[in-house]
């Protein structure tokens, strides 16, 4: 099921009521009917309405961003600077889009908010954070791995690039984060601009199988993180083997109960549907830039099969809450069907990275 066209309708929508919810102000706030009202009762009024505004612009603000199609964004990109889709092109511009996605999506990069709504908002910072994850990865793989032999020197604008992205994240004054993400997309502009270029004879994009194993063996460690976190909503009772002397000097056992928070589902949650969305990207440019390697080493359907799982995570939660269920209860355990998910994805990372390595 695609849920691109509700997303757009609940967009539309959302527009449709802040468009109303303007035009009502305009009649509240008429100066008549501020005079008729009096002090007390038109503050009460301003109250209400500052609130219900901010309500309805976090609700704006919180819709995740729409997928975009690698290829075509690349083409796009492409056509604007009279370029060709030399190989890594299409790679290197979905890195780009994601990382201009955390800036310039609505509401902005809201991690480092210090105003409202953003700033009680955590739902999306945390989608942010899962995202930004992967951009700090893949961006290491491309200036360790991908751009050089293990022979030849760093890329310079890839050598810059990376520790723009790694600066701390809710970082709100000078500098702030969104200046430093600006100058790290920059950057791996200079070097897609470079690779592209006719008369290029030092930017590289080496498309090969071990290019790519060290980062989907940092992808195949974040997905088995986020699935145990993501599974720990149900919690389990553990022995715990130490030793804890009591006031009689007699050695005990302690049970812990190893369960996420209830406060923390939901960020778990969106941190791993974050880090999603940016795979399905990076994965499909990889799939055009590396599709030889990968018929090569028969994991091209395994690469599929991973996009599929990733792309089911992503589907519409139609609760205005993750709800944390028992097991076989009477409500649903949204983080335990996301880790279902992330689990498979999680095997088909690790069936590529084999087929890759030693295929």
């Amino acid at each position: 099921m695609n849920d691109e066209p509700i997303k757009q309708r609940i967009k539309d929508k959302t527009f449709e009521i802040l468009n109303n919810f303007w035009e009502l102000l305009l009649r509240l706030y008429h100066p008549d009917n501020l005079k008729r009202r009096g002090v007390a009762h038109s503050t009460g009024l301003i109250a209400l309405t500052v609130f219900t505004l901010l309500f309805l612009i976090g609700l704006w603000w919180n819709i995740t961003p729409s997928y975009f199609d690698v290829q075509a964004a690349a083409q796009e990109r492409a056509d604007d600077y009279n370029e060709k889709l030399v190989s890594g092109y299409i790679t290197t511009n979905t890195l780009i889009e994601i990382a201009s996605t955390l800036l310039n999506k609505s509401g902005g990069y809201l991690s480092n908010d210090i105003m409202p709504p953003g700033v009680f908002m955590d739902d999306m910072p945390n989608w942010e954070w899962g995202v930004l994850q992967q951009v700090r990865d893949f961006t290491k793989a491309l200036r360790n791995d991908i751009s050089r032999a293990r022979t030849q020197s760093e890329d310079p604008d890839l050598a810059k690039a990376e520790p723009k992205f790694n600066i701390d994240n809710n970082s709100w004054f000078w500098p702030t984060t969104e200046d430093k993400y600006e100058e790290g997309i920059e950057l791996l502009e200079h070097y897609l601009h470079r690779l592209a270029a006719p008369q290029n004879q030092t930017t590289q994009f080496i498309v090969g199988a071990n290019n790519l194993t060290d980062w989907l063996e940092d992808v195949s460690k974040r997905l088995s993180n986020l699935s145990q976190r993501l599974s720990a909503s149900v919690g389990q009772m553990r022995i715990n083997r130490q030793l804890v002397i009591a006031e009689n000097a007699e050695s005990q056992s302690l049970e812990i109960e190893e369960k996420t928070p209830w406060t923390k589902i939901d960020d778990v949650f969106y941190e791993a549907r974050g880090t999603s969305w940016a795979l399905i990207h990076l994965l499909q440019a990889i799939e055009i830039d590396f599709k030889t390697v990968l018929e090569r080493k028969n994991a091209m359907m395994t690469l599929q099969q991973v996009i599929r799982e990733l792309k089911a995570s992503q589907k519409m939660v139609w609760s205005p809450i993750i709800l944390n269920g028992s097991e076989f209860g009477l409500f649903a355990n949204h983080s335990l069907v996301l880790s279902s998910y992330i689990a498979r994805a999680h095997t088909g990372i690790i069936e590529l990275y084999e087929l890759l390595k030693n295929g």
